[in-house]
């Protein structure tokens, strides 16, 4: 038999960073590290490290996959590099003004969104573009030295240029941009014109801005870790998850460093949209529950819904994403007392470092993981990263908060976790009851390594069909990432209103669009017949503000006949009407080209069936409302396929830890997931 070739996907988050191999043979790897917050190229790297301790031969690796949190995390701790912006005279205030609407509108003091780039730092250039994308004001050499002047003295990182009606005549714009390549060598450039190609003044500069300020953070990380990676002697085709669903080559990936803000959570919905076919199950909402974040994110009929923008520390960007709620409550999400001697969970973190007070780093204060530490549910074992829990360490922290409100240390643990499960609730609502879809229609997939804690609770709260928690749940995202494949998207402005000729010129854009984007794929290594392509058209009724966005059955003339009608269905839909008489605009065209890559085998078989083999133990659980109760302990990897039990229970193994109420009952899948239904509602 000739060597197996290995991929190996590894996904960085704000506690642990997972790690999982597979080869072409079946064989798996999985290591689950501490993450390095001060620089996760180190994390990368230990992770890897870690593999080959278990078995991953460096040398047959055939790629590697990766999700970073480094964009996301550079925007919400204000950590973006210094940009200066180029504006079209008259609106180097867009970026003060933004779209005119007061954060907090009953507030007295409300509180601005920190502005992204500094008024000294935007210099306006005498130029003018109309609506119609004609030359008003000539952009000349003499204005173009002086604007490159007055740029150079602000010594920026990165620099922005988002000129006034660029998405449709961007020839101002590129002018500019090479003069100011040529006189700052090596400080990146970005063109509102190469970023979002869209209408909307603010949303498409402060994307071109947030896109430049993330270029030398997202650049000097990918560096690092293609240095890491080598040093720890892997040498594969490195791939970055987007935060579309789909990869791209890391040497691409920093002139769209946007894209990447959702890089990790998007790895998770891909394998979530992998599941569902495996089970045969098209609606589905994920529960990705890590150290420091939750994020829900609902699927239905097998399709992952897509968002076109982003709102993210108030800021709005504009890059094609996958629809998911984040919420602040994660495992090491931190129990406090507010001024009114109120109980609160969250949003701060106890992260990877100092780490809940039972880890023993050096954390004192009170988290979720501590809480189901103090109540029994996590326990009796070693965890990943070699850690061992120290319940008398839970204990005190519990103690600290619960003195301030006459409560024990076991009392403050069962608030902290109802506190806590309140959130999760809400964050399922969010996503289901409050866009009118029953969760009783839906199989809720919880994962991370704090996901599966919760299922028993969240199946019991929100009624749901069933839970599935994953073979391994603690590495699930990571997973994910090795068959979410390569995709790249682009999209234009056209405000144009239905009509045939209309529909002419969008056809030559698609298949322009689409040939670039095969071109692109095929160059990153996709064959041909694995590439895919996805189109979609924003739509509104003349006079409307917003628009719906339209999926089409393709992408030539007979689906883009059909683009009336369907969102005349679509505005029905949402809306509960449609006019029908009224013309339709179309005003944003989108294109998404996708590559499948080589799907990696299936893992190593279940064992086989042996009476009480899985049974290891027995365990006293203070579960909230049923106080102290004996609960069966299993050892996951010795379940067999078929096998039943019925709860209280609670199911170890090295990623993560399942927990299952009375009155419900797990069944062992054939492919080793565990499905859990509640008996009055299976």
């Amino acid at each position: 038999m000739n060597a197996a070739n290995w991929t190996v996907s590894i996904d960085a988050g704000g506690t642990f960073t997972d790690a999982i191999a597979r080869s072409s043979h079946g064989d798996v790897a999985v290591a689950k590290v501490a993450s390095t917050p001060h620089d996760p190229s180190q994390g990368l790297s230990n992770a890897i490290l870690a593999l080959a301790v278990e078995g991953l031969p460096l040398d047959r690796v055939s790629l590697l996959c990766h999700g970073t949190t480094v964009a996301t995390n550079a925007i919400l701790t204000d950590e973006l590099a210094p940009v200066a912006l180029v504006a079209t005279e008259g609106f180097r205030d867009v970026m003060g003004y933004r779209q005119s609407s007061r954060p907090d509108v009953y507030s007295l003091t409300p509180e601005r969104p920190k502005e992204l780039v500094p008024r000294r730092a935007r210099v306006e250039v005498r130029e003018r573009i109309d609506s119609r994308g004609q030359v008003l004001t000539e952009l000349t050499d003499a204005e173009i030295k002086r604007v490159v002047a007055e740029v150079v003295a602000t010594a920026p990182s990165a620099v922005a240029v988002s000129l006034l009606f660029s998405y449709l005549n961007d020839e101002h714009e590129r002018r500019i941009g090479e003069a100011l390549s040529r006189a700052l060598p090596g400080t990146p450039v970005s063109l509102s014109s190469d970023v979002a190609r869209e209408f909307r003044e603010y949303p498409r500069t402060a994307t071109t801005v947030i896109n430049a300020a993330l270029r030398p953070v997202v650049g000097g990380y990918l560096e690092r870790a293609e240095a890491a990676v080598g040093e720890a002697g892997l040498s594969a085709p490195f791939l970055v998850m987007q935060s579309n669903g789909g990869s791209v080559p890391a040497v691409r990936a920093e002139p769209q460093s946007h894209q990447l803000v959702l890089s990790g959570p998007a790895g998770g919905v891909a394998g979530l949209l992998d599941l569902a076919e495996v089970h045969g199950i098209g609606n589905l909402i994920s529960l990705d529950m890590g150290g420091t974040s939750t994020d829900v994110c609902l699927v239905r009929e097998g399709r992952a819904p897509f968002a076109r923008e982003q709102h993210v520390h108030g800021h709005t960007l504009l890059a094609p994403t996958v629809d998911i709620h984040t919420i602040g409550a994660g495992g090491g999400s931190i129990g406090w007392v507010d001024q009114t001697d109120r109980l609160r969970v969250g949003p701060q973190s106890a992260r990877a470092v100092p780490g809940p007070a039972s880890y023993g780093r050096g954390g004192t204060e009170p988290t979720i993981t501590d809480a189901h530490v103090v109540l029994g549910t996590l326990g009796g074992g070693d965890l990943a990263g070699g850690l061992t829990l120290d319940r008398e360490a839970a204990i005190e922290s519990m103690r600290t908060v619960g003195e301030r409100l006459a409560l024990s240390p076991e009392e403050t643990a069962e608030a902290i976790l109802a506190i806590g499960l309140a959130h999760m609730v809400q964050a399922v609502r969010k996503v289901s009851i409050e866009r009118g879809l029953d969760p009783k229609e839906f199989s809720l997939v919880p994962f991370g390594g704090a996901g599966p804690l919760h299922a028993g609770l969240l199946l019991q709260h929100l009624g749901l069909r069933s839970v599935i928690v994953p073979r391994q749940p603690g590495l699930f995202s990571a997973d994910g990432l090795l068959v979410a494949g390569v995709r790249f998207d682009d999209s234009r402005t056209v405000l144009k209103t239905f009509d045939p000729a209309a529909i002419a010129e969008i056809e030559q854009w698609y298949a322009s669009a689409a040939e670039s984007g095969r071109q692109r794929l095929i160059a990153d290594g996709v064959a041909p017949g694995d590439i895919a392509v996805l189109a979609s058209v924003d739509c509104r009724y003349r006079g409307q503000g917003y628009e719906l966005t339209i999926p089409l059955p393709d992408h030539g003339e007979q689906g883009l006949l059909r683009a009336a009608e369907l969102f005349h269905e679509a505005h029905a839909e949402l809306y509960g009407h449609a006019n029908r008489g009224e013309d339709v605009e179309l005003v944003t065209v989108r294109i998404a080209v996708t590559g499948a890559l080589a799907r990696p085998a299936a893992g190593a078989d279940l064992p086989e069936p042996q009476d009480g083999a899985a049974l290891i133990a027995r365990r006293t659980v203070l579960i909230p409302g049923a106080g102290p109760t004996e609960v069966d302990v299993y050892d996951r990897a010795l379940l067999a396929a078929g096998t039943v039990f019925a709860g209280p229970a609670i199911v170890q193994q090295m990623d993560s830890t399942t927990f299952v109420l009375a009155g419900q009952t797990v069944t062992v899948a054939a492919q080793g997931d565990l499905i859990i239904t509640q008996e009055d509602q299976a």
